[in-house]
């Protein structure tokens, strides 16, 4: 057997041996403040879902916004764009003047306009003033010589609902699109050549109804001076 004496060192060191793991334990798990996140956590970290903000949803464009593109569409003359602009049951109508002729005046529907461009029917357009003559041309000539004749998106001021060309002409304009329903742009060029004095103004007028917060075209209205 083995003496007290033994015994008592083989305790000790035994004691010593359970003491120094239990202290290597505590400062493994003792937090060190000048640590950095090890990989493992800034994965986890960057892996965590992040609120976002809900697109919003796109809003209708203004009449100002609208004429800025049909104007853009015309000067194109791509008519299956405008098409896309056209009111489903009244179309879109033409005046080649200021007065709007509610009976006369040609109007195509959503279905015409996507082929008017390319259509050899001579329509008759009214009259022109003065000479009382038929207007008589096809769609493509009457785009080039009563729609986009000049360079509005170069050249034009543009107004919301305020008439800028008048001339001898009557503007029954909100006799046949009464205000509370409709806006109209009107695109105007005060002359073209300055030798004429003003009198080769143009005027392009956009008529939209207004359905909601919506704007769709239902009227191309022309103006210059006229005798």
């Amino acid at each position: 057997m083995l003496s007290s004496k033994i015994q008592g060192l083989i305790v000790g060191a035994f004691a010593l041996i359970l003491l120094t793991a239990c202290g290597t334990t505590d400062e493994a798990v003792k937090p060190n403040k000048d640590q950095t996140p090890s990989q493992t956590d800034e994965q986890v970290t960057k892996e965590q879902p992040q609120e976002q903000e809900e697109p919003e949803e796109g809003t209708p464009p203004t009449a100002l916004e609208a004429a800025a593109t049909v104007m853009s569409i015309l000067k194109a003359g791509d008519m299956n764009s405008l098409s896309a602009w056209a009111h489903r049951k009244k179309g879109i109508r033409y005046s080649p003047y200021a007065y709007v002729d509610s009976e006369e005046d040609l109007v195509f529907s959503k279905e015409e306009l996507s082929g008017l461009m390319k259509d050899s029917t001579v329509y008759e357009w009214r009259t022109f003033p003065g000479s009382g003559a038929l207007i008589e041309l096809t769609y493509a000539d009457y785009h080039k010589q009563f729609v986009y004749d000049v360079d509005f998106i170069k050249n034009a001021e543009i107004s919301l609902n305020e008439v800028q060309g008048e001339g001898t002409t009557i503007n029954n304009l909100y006799e046949v699109y009464p205000k509370d329903t409709h806006d109209f742009v009107e695109y105007h060029i005060d002359g073209i050549d300055p030798q004429y004095e003003g009198m080769d103004w143009r005027s392009l007028r956009l008529v939209f109804e207004k359905i909601g917060h919506d704007h769709i075209l239902v009227g191309i209205i022309h103006d210059q001076w006229t005798p």
